[in-house]
């Protein structure tokens, strides 16, 4: 998964959603270490400190947790990686229903699309 980032929003914001589907899928597995933020900056091209703000708010909302000396890691609370991925997707599914009634589809054909 590359760091795409599109401009009708802030990075931090954009680097928060990637880093939570990259736990999401496994990509930074339950409890593992994650890099630091100079290395995720560095892979990201962006600024350090717009990478650490990322991650605090990472942080208050549970996803990662800090130890002292020994870095990040991702959260071991499987349920709210749970919790989280059902709202994203109902999320990604509204989107997706709002943009085909835009250019004309019903609920029917949206449905039928969606089987």
């Amino acid at each position: 998964m590359s760091w795409d980032f599109k401009e009708d929003r802030p990075i931090y914001t954009q680097l928060l959603e990637m880093i939570q589907i990259r736990i999401m899928n496994g990509t930074y597995p339950l409890g593992s270490k994650l890099p630091s933020v100079r290395e995720l900056a560095a892979q990201a091209s962006v600024n350090p400190n717009t990478m650490q703000k990322a991650l605090v708010e990472l942080e208050q909302k549970g996803f990662v947790f800090s130890q002292r000396t020994s870095g990040r890691f991702v959260t071991e609370d499987k349920q709210l990686i749970i919790q989280v991925k059902e709202k994203l997707a109902k999320d990604y599914l509204e989107e997706f229903r709002s943009k085909m009634k835009q250019i004309g589809y019903d609920e029917e054909s949206i449905n039928k699309l969606l089987k």
